[in-house]
């Protein structure tokens, strides 16, 4: 076993705080890597306080991680010793089903995908994340990484970058379409700039008005202010697509409004609470209300290829691990830009 340092939540209640554990070895077919970076996600503060129920503690959050290969396992053929290297959001999945061999693990029909924390390993162990000192992934579940781009600001695309991207991608958002980025948050952000890059005309929907200079910094082409009903006004029925990536309740019917006939509504954030759609809300303009979770390894290595390509990265603000709970305190109050990430070194 390989022992680690790590930052961990012991319950629903408690801070997290500093705490030592244990890696499985690397086996014929690992990676095992320094964590160098880890980004910090809305969904982290949802898992250690339990939101949305089934938590498993002691839990050490993280799944936006990028680092440096430390050693590889035997059969190991994609990595090599010194290799940037990323893990996001899952560790594994039953490989076999039809999501599975489709490069759809994300939505694994037959185990479920292994989360990359607050989850089990095939053998019932625990799963544990990136406010880590190290992590042992097979290599199949570990993406590479160019050395191109500020490794720092790589690692909120590993859920921030690919939660965005692949409903964009899967609706074939670019050209010609009318899209709106609902909340300009950690994906928001992330969603203007590849609605952009795809050639999209991208409208930032936001209740703040003071953040328009930041929406059109990042290459949005409209803001509209939510809470002013002659803006909205000029927007109902325009939109060919919304990207919602707000994690709060809010006005559903509102937002189905401001789509086009046949026009399409997803939803990637996750509020807390369910929220109530009358079915004339779609069924006035045969519209769609959909969702996306993250993508799967071949898409996200995908995204970050493109990303290195056009020199894409994330908005971050780097912090020190001991910082954690002031950033959780600034998420909430929507008070970064857009993502923090942790310099591991500091743990």
């Amino acid at each position: 076993m390989i022992s680690t340092k790590g930052y961990a939540a012991q319950s629903a209640v408690s801070d997290l705080a500093p705490w030592n554990f244990e890696r499985r070895d690397v086996g014929p077919h690992d990676v095992q890597f320094d964590i160098l970076y880890c980004g910090v996600c809305h969904s982290d503060l949802h898992q250690i306080r339990d939101e949305w129920g089934g938590s498993i503690f002691p839990m050490v959050p993280g799944h936006e991680i990028v680092g440096k290969v430390k050693k590889v396992g035997a059969h190991v053929k994609k990595f090599k010793v010194g290799d940037l290297a990323a893990v996001g959001c899952m560790v594994d999945s039953c490989r076999v089903c039809e999501e599975c061999k489709d490069g759809l693990e994300q939505y694994c029909s037959g185990t479920g995908m292994v989360g990359t924390y607050n989850s089990r390993e095939k053998d019932g162990t625990p799963t544990y994340g990136g406010y880590s000192n190290q992590i042992v992934v097979h290599e199949d579940f570990v993406l590479h990484v160019s050395d191109k781009l500020s490794l720092p600001a790589v690692a909120p695309l590993l859920c921030a970058g690919i939660t965005t991207w692949s409903p964009l991608r899967h609706w074939k958002v670019g050209k010609g379409h009318k899209l709106a980025v609902l909340g300009l948050g950690g994906l928001g952000h992330m969603a203007v700039k590849f609605g952009v890059a795809f050639g999209a005309e991208v409208t930032v929907l936001s209740t703040s008005p003071s953040k328009e200079a930041a929406a059109r910094q990042l290459g949005a082409h409209k803001f509209i202010v939510t809470s002013d009903p002659a803006q909205l006004k000029g927007v109902k029925r325009y939109f060919d697509f919304i990207l919602d990536t707000v994690s709060a309740s809010h006005d559903m019917g509102l937002y189905l409004s401001l789509l086009k006939t046949d026009g399409t509504h997803i939803c990637v954030g996750v509020p807390s609470e369910p929220m109530p759609i009358h079915a004339f809300n779609v069924i006035m303009g045969r519209k769609s209300l959909a969702g996306s979770g993250i993508g799967g390894i071949p898409e996200t290595q995908e995204m970050l290829d493109y990303c290195a390509e056009h020199n894409i990265v994330s908005d971050i603000e780097i912090i020190d691990m001991k910082y954690i709970h002031q950033a959780y305190d600034r998420m909430l109050k929507g008070d970064v830009r857009y993502r923090f990430v942790i310099d591991m070194a500091t743990l």
